[in-house]
């Protein structure tokens, strides 16, 4: 039985962000499980960082990380798409998207609380600087910045490098959206000055 509450009242929202190694299944395999405790603590809305499946890899320019790109719907969405039922929440899901052969996105999923696929939103702005080499991996987005009226509340999704520019926050509110998830790969690097 699902149970959405109205839009008017306090959404609890979960934010994962967690070391990654090499290996996608386990990153997988830490993502739901983190998923799962934010859900067992109240959380409604669960939104997971940029990239998660893997380290951040557009430190350098590398064709075989290519291989680590999948469809949507894809096998992530199908396990995240259950867990999301399970648990009664609804789960923004960054991904590295392929889309077709030779065409890639840094894309984000919602899924809804009944484990629905609500829709996507493909990173706009691509940065190319040193140790983001993003250009080489990612086709800038093509849907738009769109909300998306989940369960719990109308959300948008814009990803990392998307909050430098403010045209994207300004449209998803005025097409509604209550909260903004900006999820995003970045730190702290070592050699930056506190």
């Amino acid at each position: 039985m699902n149970t959405c509450v109205d839009s008017s009242r306090h959404v609890t929202l979960g934010l994962v962000q967690m070391s990654c190694s090499a290996q996608p299944e386990e990153n997988l395999a830490k993502a739901t499980e983190q998923i799962s405790h934010a859900a067992r603590q109240g959380a409604q809305i669960v939104c997971l960082q940029e990239l998660f499946r893997s380290r951040y890899f557009c430190q350098s320019e590398d064709t075989a990380c290519f291989r680590l790109a999948e469809s949507i719907p894809g096998p992530t969405t199908e396990v995240l798409s259950k867990l999301a039922a399970e648990h009664e929440i609804v789960l923004v899901v960054p991904l590295f998207e392929k889309r077709a052969e030779g065409l890639f996105h840094n894309t984000a999923v919602v899924i809804d609380a009944d484990g629905t696929l609500l829709g996507k939103y493909r990173k706009m702005h691509i940065p190319d600087d040193p140790l983001y080499y993003e250009k080489f991996y990612f086709t800038p987005g093509d849907l738009g910045f769109q909300t998306f009226q989940t369960c719990y509340a109308r959300i948008a999704v814009l990803v990392c490098w998307d909050q430098w520019f403010p045209e994207g926050a300004r449209l998803a509110a005025l097409g509604g959206a209550q909260f903004l998830f900006y999820p995003t790969a970045i730190g702290w690097h070592h050699a930056e000055k506190p």
